[in-house]
């Protein structure tokens, strides 16, 4: 699994630092790339809070490869903003602010949560609004060479994309009705592990429209090796069918010394 480039996602792991700690932290484990949800409190952060993450990312002489559209409160178990129609302008206002940082660093892949379904508003409103948004994203981040990711996420069961097609389903969708291209799927092989999807299967029907990977173990969502995924193997069989990406590092750390699976028991 050392064949690959790895992008440590500080959302997940070294949460007993300050976000802004965290880019010179994941530096110093030996990562020269990270990924971030969402950092800031709100959809449209004031400028020094942007400025200050901006100059931590800087500092820390790491990529910012990935980062978030403002995905509402993730621990009270928002799932994403932008298939809400009551909370469509946020998302809308976002999309400036999320690109904008990519643009001054470099970041090229932008992930959007679609949203849980919202009780009282028919699935069809949410998914016309969701449609519309995306293409709006998929637009401002084609402005700067970059893709908006859409995800299969497991946990939420209001979550509706549950595995790899319905994701693949919403992409063309938006481009179908907007024709907009730079939409792209997060295989994220935990989550599409845990929904029961057929991973391999999908990592080969949809190998041309994977753009970003995210690996954890089943069941736990720890270390690879703490379960009884093939990682190794889907990571190989992506290699094989040409994606030449970064792979995320999104999993909840089980110990010490958690990034021993990749750099050697001595890190």
């Amino acid at each position: 699994m050392k064949n690959f480039a790895y992008t440590l996602n500080c959302s997940i792991l070294l949460t007993d630092l300050p976000v802004l700690q965290r880019p010179q932290a994941a530096r110093d484990a030996g990562f020269e790339a990270v990924e971030f949800w969402w950092p800031f409190s709100t959809a449209v952060p004031a400028d020094p809070e942007v400025d200050a993450f901006v100059g931590a990312i800087s500092d820390a002489g790491v990529a910012l490869t990935g980062l978030n559209f403002a995905a509402g409160d993730m621990p009270a178990g928002d799932r994403g903003l932008l298939s809400n129609p009551a909370r469509s302008n946020e998302f809308r206002d976002n999309i400036d602010v999320a690109v904008g940082i990519g643009e001054r660093l470099g970041t090229k892949a932008f992930n959007a949560l679609y949203g849980n379904r919202v009780d009282g508003v028919d699935p069809a409103e949410q998914d016309a609004v969701a449609t519309e948004n995306l293409a709006l994203a998929g637009t401002a981040a084609a402005r700067i060479g970059g893709v908006v990711l859409v995800e299969p996420v497991s946990g939420s069961p209001a979550y509706p994309l549950k595995h790899a097609r319905d994701a693949v389903a919403v992409i063309d969708r938006v481009q179908a009705e907007h024709g907009v291209d730079s939409l792209r799927l997060l295989a994220d092989l935990y989550h599409m592990a845990v929904n029961g999807d057929d991973v391999a299967a999908a990592l080969d029907a949809y190998a041309d429209r994977i753009g970003h990977v995210q690996i954890a173990d089943a069941p736990g969502r720890g270390e690879p090796g703490t379960g009884t995924l093939d990682l190794a193997g889907y990571l190989n069989q992506l290699a094989d069918n040409g994606y030449r990406g970064y792979v995320g590092v999104e999993y909840k750390a089980t110990r010490a010394n958690t990034f021993d699976w990749l750099f050697g028991a001595s890190v």
